[in-house]
């Protein structure tokens, strides 16, 4: 059994936003990035460093290693830049390997592999946050304990996570690791609600219609494991991204969205953040787009979220799921 003394201090990244390095490399396919991709890249993190953002987001299969590898370049072309931020990429989903569109893998051999793939890509020696990027039926906990307890004492890992993982199953992996579980990213917006609606519908027909874990935000709150938001600007949808049929919901709430950035003199993807960021679970979200004029938009999140009136988070609520809470 590993101690969890000192979870909360690790865990708790406080009001933070997030950059996802998901969008930049270019396209998903084989071929190799280019000079613009790079140029892209080093021009969102600049966005992102001006509105403060430190953590930088990766996974191994992002693009096909091309967004790690184009952020490498960024770090080898700005001296300095690797010790002002923070980065944490994910290992255990393969693509396009063994016949198989998708598995998953976090046997130690796995987690090793990918995670030195990534520090070189990356062209740094270590990774502040390591994260496993999904649950994998095959994992056994001792195994991944083995290969985190080797990265962390080579000093190639500073702390680990996880994403998409239920209480339950991150209760089964923390009993075997001898490092806390800082965080667990999953899907979370105000469109994205089933973290949320699982809350409150309890004991209700309606929950039926939601398959997120009920307990998960409880439990990280308990244990002091922060959670990220990704999806967190909903693509867009309620700042002005076209949709093809938005719902009579999305409407609205897109107009209500435009309603409160203006009443509040800030960027619509500000009001969309900062909803997230009102809960009390200390959401930090990661923002995924490449364009430096919407990261920039997200800069007033924090304070949006702490002058949100409870009526307005409640009214951003019940005007995105198009009907009234029980």
């Amino acid at each position: 059994m590993s101690s969890r003394d000192g979870n909360g201090a690790a865990g708790r990244s406080g009001q933070e936003l997030i950059y996802g390095c998901m969008g930049l490399g270019g396209s998903w396919s084989p071929e190799p990035y280019a000079s613009a991709d790079v140029d892209e890249a080093a021009l969102a993190v600049d966005a992102a460093l001006e509105v403060g953002i430190t953590l930088f987001d990766h996974a191994d299969i992002y693009r096909g290693g091309k967004s790690e590898a184009v952020f490498g370049e960024v770090l080898a072309q700005t001296p300095g830049l690797r010790n002002r931020i923070r980065l944490q990429t994910k290992c255990g989903i393969r693509l396009n390997e063994q016949g198989l569109e998708t598995y998953y893998d976090l046997s130690r051999g796995g987690i090793l592999t990918r995670v030195n793939e990534s520090l070189s890509r990356l062209r740094t020696d270590y990774v502040d946050v390591l994260m496993l990027h999904r649950p994998d039926p095959l994992m056994d906990p001792a195994e991944v304990a083995s290969a985190v307890g080797q990265l962390m004492a080579e000093g190639k890992v500073r702390a680990v996570a996880v994403s998409n993982m239920s209480g339950a199953q991150i209760e089964v992996l923390q009993d075997r690791l001898e490092t806390p579980v800082i965080a667990n990213q999953l899907e979370m917006s105000l469109r994205q609600r089933a973290w949320l609606e699982s809350t409150v519908l309890v004991n209700h027909a309606e929950g039926a219609d939601y398959s997120f874990p009920h307990g998960t935000v409880e439990h990280c709150g308990r244990h002091g494991i922060a959670l990220q938001a990704y999806g967190s600007l909903a693509r867009g949808l309620y700042t002005g991204a076209p949709a093809t049929t938005p719902s009579p919901a999305e409407e609205v709430t897109s107009h209500l969205v435009a309603e409160l950035a203006t009443r509040k003199g800030v960027a619509g993807e500000s009001i969309v953040l900062g909803w997230l960021m009102k809960h009390p679970a200390g959401i930090a979200p990661v923002i995924g787009t490449a364009k430096p004029e919407r990261i920039r938009a997200c800069a007033d999140a924090a304070a949006v979220a702490a002058g949100m009136t409870r009526a307005e988070w409640y009214r951003l609520w019940v005007t995105a799921r198009g009907s009234n809470i029980p």
